[in-house]
């Protein structure tokens, strides 16, 4: 069994469209906002509204995928009302000249990229037998990861030039993203198959490892939001650096985590999922107890390159399994309850430590707060006993890779 790569990394393509925009959108957003308010906790509340869209929308939007049936396919028509949407507003949001402007654009943007997240990320499992699906997300997280790597290298630089160049960027390469993705890619008529099954039978140890896999999932996305939507203002407010420079430093750990990020499925197919997250939680920790100390720009830029190796080991591997244990017909459900808990988390993370910089009046604490998110996401790692590897029989093999 092979994995079909030409079609994987079309289909990455989706998850590409959906990545450009974020470490743009978390990198400079804040300091527009910061124009019009002066409180971390508020500029922290702000910046979780994309994470609420995602809480409330995007179960709702996957789990109506499962049940879409159109020419288009399941998913396809979420990407064709979202990205177009999404791409228009991120492009005004760098016009705004009030608050007001500046909030009606994020708003609709966040609803817009809260209608195709979910249904985009369960095209792979759509398409990609069990045994594949690491190696598979691999891939995609590494068109994902490039996304990241354009947006915070290109986009840094572009800021300079001109604030509003890298949402001009982001917005033209969606729409480019959609098109090649529409053109190249038909979905597979799964429904039938789906129909045809038994509804599997409750299962309380996979139910206990579904929501320990959850709250894991929860905390580590705590410790890495925090890093992503303040490191800016760190690197503005303790290493003197400008917000350009800052996204140029978190280059190193975006491009690491896309040149790991196929190994990394590799690595799963050899260690197990369950293992190689595990070695990347305590990577993770390893890379950010040091960064506490650290006020060197380019010595945290060295040391990022191997927290993005070890950020691909988790991330890569962690939704594979959150699909596993998925009854069949409701890929759409579960990858909504993945960014349920990837989004909460993102939702409390700003605020919180938004409230601790307040409080402490410095944002120096980040990598201290980072690290504890690591460390409680290892501990309920240790409760996840599902979610592996499982071999598929082969006509359900043959029945994915028919599609059309």
């Amino acid at each position: 069994m092979k994995l079909d790569y030409k079609k994987t990394f079309i289909l990455g393509l989706g998850f590409f469209s959906a990545s450009i925009i974020w470490p743009i959108y978390n990198n400079y957003v804040p300091i527009m906002l910061e124009t019009y308010i002066k409180s971390g906790t508020f500029i922290g509340a702000i910046m979780t509204i994309d994470n609420i869209f995602a809480v409330v929308f995007q179960p709702l939007f996957g789990a109506l995928s499962d049940r879409t049936n159109t020419r288009f396919g399941r998913r396809m028509p979420f990407l064709l009302i979202g990205v177009p949407l999404a791409a228009i507003f991120c492009s005004l949001i760098p016009s705004s000249n009030s608050l007001i402007s500046l909030m009606t654009f994020i708003i609709i943007m966040n609803f817009a990229m809260s209608i195709y997240r979910a249904p985009t990320v369960a095209l792979m499992p759509d398409v990609t037998p069990s045994p594949l699906r690491s190696k598979a997300n691999g891939v995609i997280n590494f068109m994902g990861g490039l996304a990241a790597v354009i947006a915070y290298g290109l986009g840094g630089a572009l800021y300079k030039v001109n604030p509003g160049y890298p949402f001009y960027m982001a917005s033209i390469i969606m729409l480019a993203a959609l098109i090649l993705l529409y053109t190249n890619i038909k979905e597979p008529e799964l429904i039938e198959i789906e129909k045809k099954e038994e509804k599997p039978k409750k299962d309380a140890a996979k139910n206990k490892s579904l929501i320990f896999m959850l709250l894991a999932i929860f905390f580590w996305f705590t410790g890495f939001n925090a890093v992503e939507t303040f490191f800016s203002l760190y690197g503005q407010h303790i290493l003197g650096i400008e917000p350009g420079t800052s996204s140029i430093v978190l280059t190193s750990f975006s491009l690491a985590f896309l040149i790991f990020a196929i190994p990394a499925g590799f690595v799963a197919s050899k260690l197990g999922r369950r293992k190689t997250i595990l070695l990347g939680i305590i990577g993770a920790l390893v890379v950010f107890v040091p960064l506490i100390f650290i006020r060197n720009a380019l010595i945290i830029s060295i040391i990022l390159v191997s927290g993005g190796i070890f950020w691909a080991l988790i991330n890569i591997n962690s939704y594979p399994m959150i699909v596993e244990m998925a009854p069949k017909g409701l890929t759409g459900a579960y990858t909504g309850y993945y960014y349920f808990f990837s989004s909460t988390a993102a939702i409390v993370s700003p605020i919180l430590f938004g409230w601790i910089k307040d409080l402490v009046g410095s944002y120096s604490p980040l990598f201290v707060y980072a690290s504890m998110g690591f460390v409680l996401a290892f501990i309920c790692m240790q409760f996840v006993k599902h979610g592996d590897v499982k071999e598929l029989d082969e006509e359900k093999v043959k029945a994915i890779e028919s599609g059309p």
